[in-house]
């Protein structure tokens, strides 16, 4: 039964980090392929290790796996944000941005 729920786990997330990555290939510009990066990275990495925690016996080992995943889900849309950031105030406009100021509400700082 274990066992089960584990490969069901590895597989969700193997397949999501594949439509993560499809995303990566497909989409058009910086923001949207680096959303697809972040979400196939944190949720499909996750579910790995998820699964990982689940097949393993030992309750060592699957807690060192459970908190390398909440560090991982902390630290991956944390260093996205910090990339979107870094690449909107550079200047880097979003894909189908028409307008000739940044289109975002608020101030640029």
């Amino acid at each position: 039964m274990m066992n089960g729920a584990a490969v069901c786990l590895i597989v969700a997330g193997a397949l999501f980090m594949l439509v993560g990555s499809v995303g990566m290939l497909r989409l058009p510009d910086f923001y949207t392929r680096a959303h697809a990066a972040g979400k196939c990275d944190t949720l499909g990495l996750g579910l790995i290790l998820l699964g990982l925690a689940v097949y393993q016996a030992n309750v060592l080992t699957s807690t060192k796996l459970l908190l390398i995943a909440v560090f991982v889900g902390i630290a991956n849309p944390t260093a996205l944000h910090a990339l979107a950031r870094a690449a909107y105030r550079l200047g880097l406009k979003p894909w189908g941005c028409e307008t000739s100021e940044d289109g975002v509400k608020g101030e640029r700082t």
